[in-house]
């Protein structure tokens, strides 16, 4: 890795600790040798002879001494596979020794070893209950069968170093829980992180596809009716044919700008002539049926007390399902069809209106259409309700409830395909289909409407 210095001391610790893992019994010889030479060398010494350091050549360890320290050095070779056992064989090699010898050799350091092993890989409970064990079974068989007074250094020693060997390991225990617990909640922070990534892009998606099928789906299906006139009456009303040309131009130019300002959200940060059009809302409504009136769908529009103002996500979610409720209308309403759009604010919400009166064009509906779909994500995403589906007494409605101050309990509903057959009779809607068109009509009535657009 660049900017990482690499010493001697460093390198020679990393090989070393890649042996051990390679050979797990290897440290654990090592280990009991350096133990076995130890109490080899402690049995040699005289701790009692009154001067300020132990003496050596005054005393030798008995044949029975030196194999109950080669037996509780070879028990060490096991103490990481069999932790308790080995504790248990070296407590009593180690019992044996104080009550056979005089004075007896250090066996004890065998013991102490097997406890601390012990200790660093139980719970903590367990390493007092068998520390306790250990110590008091051990201090008292010293202090029962020594030759010396009970309360010897020697005595005291076996508990002082039974007691530091438990806190020890249950210390490394703690500190080994505590690091890998760092480990996995890091782990567990690049799981999330990556996820919620993945999530916000999957929503972002999502978002400007559904944006970006609003804009084609409502311009295209306006060029396709614009152009088919000017084929139909090119040879016959030049001059009418111009007038549909002329709208086939404003409706391309208007998605080619509505595309170029979604597309400008991919842009990376600092690339040049970054989008800085504000998002359409119902402030441009009227452009947007002006662009339907142009095509030959009569649209009248009603708003109670003028059109509200409104949060942006809620502002451009209403011209939206505006937008994309007229473009199915045309596509699917008919010949002859008429339009009626209400906006109407109620407390804490804004209902979106769209009717029309069309029977159908006499083709079956397209089931791969994700209009009906994005609107029910829109709506959804802000807490509202849609409602689509056949009015009673023929046509269509399609209704959103959008909150404007807090949230609405969300519940969309599956609409029909937009064909003749999947216009029947809804009966459970009538009521709340007729106090609807009644509102739009009274507040239509409030507003000049074109000559022979009403519904």
């Amino acid at each position: 890795m660049a900017g990482v210095t690499t010493t001697p001391l460093g390198t020679a610790f990393t090989r070393s600790r890649s042996w051990a893992r390679a050979h797990p019994l290897a440290p654990d010889v090592l280990l009991a040798a350096a133990v076995l030479v130890a109490m080899l060398v402690g049995s040699f010494a005289d701790p009692s002879t009154g001067h300020n350091t132990p003496t050596f050549g005054t005393r030798s360890p008995t044949v029975p001494s030196v194999l109950l320290m080669v037996l509780g050095a070879a028990l060490i070779v096991m103490r990481r596979r069999r932790p308790r056992p080995v504790l248990l064989g070296t407590c009593a090699v180690t019992a044996l020794e104080l009550i056979t010898g005089d004075p007896p050799a250090p066996v004890v350091l065998s013991a102490v070893i097997a406890l601390y092993t012990v200790a660093a890989h139980t719970d903590r409970p367990t390493t007092w209950r068998v520390g306790l064990a250990t110590m008091t079974v051990l201090t008292a068989a010293a202090m029962c069968f020594s030759s010396g007074p009970w309360y010897g250094q020697a005595n005291l020693a076996i508990f002082a170093w039974s007691g530091m060997a438990s806190a020890a390991g249950d210390a490394v225990r703690s500190r080994r829980a505590f690091i890998d617990a760092i480990r996995e909640r890091a782990e567990r922070a690049e799981r999330t992180r990556e996820e919620e990534a993945r999530r916000r892009v999957a929503e972002e998606r999502l978002r400007i596809a559904r944006d970006l099928h609003d804009v084609v789906a409502h311009h295209i299906a306006l060029v396709n009716v614009q152009a088919g006139v000017a084929a139909h009456v090119m040879d016959k009303r030049p001059d009418q044919a111009k007038e549909a040309l002329a709208h086939v131009r404003e409706a391309s130019r208007s998605a080619l700008n509505e595309l170029r300002a979604t597309v400008g959200l991919l842009r990376q940060s600092g690339d040049p002539e970054a989008p800085t059009e504000p998002a359409p809302g119902l402030a441009h409504v009227d452009g947007l049926l002006e662009t339907f009136r142009n095509a030959g769908l009569p649209v009248t529009f009603a708003a109670g007390e003028g059109v509200p103002r409104l949060p942006a996500a809620v502002d451009l979610a209403a011209y939206r399902i505006i937008q994309e409720a007229l473009t199915n209308t045309r596509k699917h309403a008919g010949p002859g069809a008429r339009a009626e759009v209400s906006v109407v604010k109620v407390g804490p919400t804004v209902e979106v209106t769209v009717l029309d009166n069309g029977e159908g064009t006499g083709e079956p509906a397209d089931g791969g259409g994700h209009g009906l779909l994005g609107m029910r994500e829109r709506v959804t995403a802000l807490g509202g309700s849609l409602t689509a589906g056949p009015r009673y007494g023929g046509g269509f409605r399609t209704q959103a409830i959008l909150p404007v101050k807090g949230h609405v309990p969300a519940a969309a509903t599956t609409p029909p395909a937009r064909n003749p057959a999947a216009r029947t009779t809804d009966t459970a809607q009538t009521a709340r289909t007729a106090r609807t068109a009644q509102t739009a009509r009274t507040a239509r009535t409030a507003q000049t409407a074109p000559t022979g657009e009403t519904a």
